[in-house]
């Protein structure tokens, strides 16, 4: 009896460090985890990249463009765990030095303007992202001289796979984890949720400045892939739930009738800043 015991009690402690580590993670807001996911949300919150249009344009008038957003770089301490993996790292988050996304938007009646986009599962470099972003703005007139405001809600939900946990590099670092294991296949979703505010003015003809503020609620979920050297599977998922204030302003060109291009900087203040370049051309009449 002893024996059976004591063999049960060596085989539960073999297995409880593997189910400890097996565990999801829900880190405090100030850790470094909720920290590096906030800043990865940045560049994909779904913000305006352009000013907003004249309150009097007929509805049914569709413009098709594209952004790019710089990606802000997170520091080695800030990509070190503290909480789920602490003593681990630093986490391989410098992955991309830019992010291009699609857009399509199309005027409604009242002043409305709905947009969409969709980041297909295209890799570049090591990333594969599959992310839609979507939003709907009400223009008003404010003044005779073309100045307007924009009140406008938005979203960006999906997924971006990348080596986050495990890169090349740490399957050949001997005190790493991830040694002799397989490159991991993490998955992070972003799940920006926000509201804004936006004044635009014309200076002449084609120059359009704004500036705005607005709120977003992230939601960013994040799961390792990972099979170490032995066949162990990491599947452990990290969650949190963090609120931001949003500044931003840009300028919008138009460089013809029918196309235009525009420049932003879009500040999280407590996470990162990203700056985006975009071009839009309008179809049909």
């Amino acid at each position: 009896m002893r024996t059976a015991a004591g063999v049960a009690l060596a085989a539960l402690a073999l297995h409880a460090p593997r189910a400890a580590a097996q565990s999801d993670c829900f880190p405090p807001k100030n850790s470094n985890e909720a920290r590096t996911m906030a800043t990865f949300d940045v560049p994909l919150a779904f913000g305006p990249a352009a000013a907003p249009p004249a309150a009097d344009r007929p509805a049914g008038r569709w413009y098709v463009g594209i952004d790019v957003s710089t990606v802000p770089n997170v520091s080695r301490g800030t990509a070190t765990p503290t909480t789920c993996r602490p003593g681990k790292g630093p986490e391989n988050t410098d992955l991309l030095f830019a992010a291009p996304r699609p857009r399509i938007a199309v005027t409604l009646p009242a002043g409305f303007m709905l947009e969409g986009s969709w980041i297909p599962p295209v890799k570049i470099g090591a990333v594969e992202a599959n992310v839609i972003g979507a939003s709907l703005a009400r223009v008003t007139r404010l003044d005779r001289r073309g100045s307007v405001l924009s009140v406008r809600a938005h979203l960006s939900v999906g997924v971006i796979k990348a080596p986050i946990t495990c890169n090349d590099a740490a399957l050949e670092e001997v005190n790493s984890e991830c040694y002799r294991g397989t490159r991991s296949n993490d998955a992070f979703k972003p799940n920006v949720f926000g509201v804004e505010a936006a004044v635009g003015w014309r200076l002449g003809r084609v120059i359009h400045p704004y500036l705005g503020a607005g709120y977003n609620h992230l939601a960013p979920r994040f799961q390792v892939n990972f099979t170490n050297q032995v066949g162990d599977v990491d599947r452990r998922k990290v969650s949190v739930d963090l609120d931001r204030g949003v500044l931003f302003a840009g300028v919008t060109w138009n460089a013809a009738t029918a196309f235009d291009l525009g420049a932003e900087m879009y500040a999280v203040p407590a996470d990162a800043i990203t700056a985006r370049l975009s071009a839009r051309i309008r179809l049909g009449r």
